[in-house]
């Protein structure tokens, strides 16, 4: 009976994690973007301390003649807040209050551009530039295929109050596939300086989702067709690998990463799993699996998410997905959590 027990159990195991959209209860967007000229690839939300209602949500169009989308909550492009020009951004975060002296603090987004290589850093929300034209980054590489960046998250430092940005490339090596570099004030922007190099990567496809959670201190990547990896944030505790997760519950593609945080330290960490067209939510402090959701979106690159109330269409905040038809997807975040929260049916 024991042996029949295990093996009845991980049949459950491996259909759970094998739902397609159609094996899901849907969820469709209260919202859909006006569409962007090229390619939508990974969005980034800014909560408007003032009036939350006025919150922000930054997308980035990826291309040579790329752009970071601003657009208000309705989906609608706000274009004196648009970043045009760019050469292929590809991945966004941003951090609040970041000092540029002893009395000036500024919130900040920063973003790849791939084919400047370099990152781009801008205040939000007056939408300027910090950076002198942009930081150069892999710039002690000497194989060219690994001077592209993609990725990009930011931390900024709970303990000592350090912002960081952890940037990944197209192509990289098995050891030291990501730079942490520090964002230190100058002059009247900032500076990107390199603290470490750290991350291992698999060889199977590429990296590009980067997450950070700062109340926790971990960053979080998702190495494509592998699994999500886990290291701390702080430069000074090490660059050890913590864990592995969720290598069999994709089908192949590991892409966008959002940390839903309900508590201080609890939530959902949710990735994007591409091909299937949903996405799989995991603890935010055990990392365990705990179901998939179908958000009806297709090819989803990033997300992003803030549980914070942005106003009456959003009371318990915002989720945000890149869709495959050159838009962003925006969601409730209440009705996600009420669909991870209901009870699994096991078969």
């Amino acid at each position: 009976m024991k042996t029949i027990y295990l093996i009845n159990a991980a049949a459950a195991i491996l259909a759970v994690s094998c739902q397609t959209q159609s094996d899901l209860t849907p969820i469709t967007p209260d919202v859909i973007t006006e569409k962007t000229i090229n390619d939508t690839d990974d969005p980034a939300i800014w909560v408007n301390p003032e009036n939350s209602a006025e919150s922000i949500v930054f997308g980035t169009d990826k291309e040579t003649d790329g752009a970071i989308y601003a657009f208000d909550l309705e989906g609608k492009i706000i274009e004196e807040k648009t970043l045009r020009n760019m050469k292929r951004p590809n991945n966004i975060d941003l951090v609040y209050q970041v000092p540029l002296n002893d009395s000036v603090k500024v919130d900040i987004i920063a973003f790849t551009e791939r084919e400047e290589q370099q990152i781009r850093v801008f205040s939000v929300p007056d939408m300027q530039p910090l950076d002198k034209g942009g930081f150069k980054v892999f710039e002690d590489e000497t194989n060219e295929a690994y001077q592209w960046p993609m990725g990009i998250a930011l931390y900024h430092s709970p303990t000592d109050h350090r912002v960081y940005a952890i940037v990944g490339r197209k192509e990289g090596p098995a050891e030291g596939y990501l730079y942490q570099y520090e964002l230190q004030p100058a002059g009247k922007g900032l500076q990107a300086v390199l603290v470490r190099k750290f991350g291992k990567f698999s060889g199977k496809k590429e990296i590009e989702a980067i997450a950070v959670d700062a109340e926790n201190g971990y960053i979080y990547y998702s190495d494509e067709e592998f699994g999500v990896r886990k290291y701390y944030a702080e430069p000074s505790r090490g660059n050890q690998e913590l864990s592995v997760f969720g290598q069999d519950k994709f089908l192949s593609d590991i892409e966008g990463i959002a940390i839903a945080k309900t508590t201080t330290k609890g939530g959902y960490i949710i990735v994007s799993d591409q091909q299937r067209g949903t996405f799989n939510v995991f603890d935010r402090q055990t990392n365990a699996f705990i179901k998939a959701v179908n958000l009806t979106t297709v090819e989803t690159d990033g997300c992003d998410v803030v549980t914070t109330n942005l106003g009456t269409d959003y009371p318990k905040g915002l989720f945000v997905a890149m869709n495959d038809t050159k838009e962003f997807y925006f969601y409730d975040f209440g009705k996600i959590i009420d669909e991870i929260e209901k009870t699994t049916t096991q078969p």
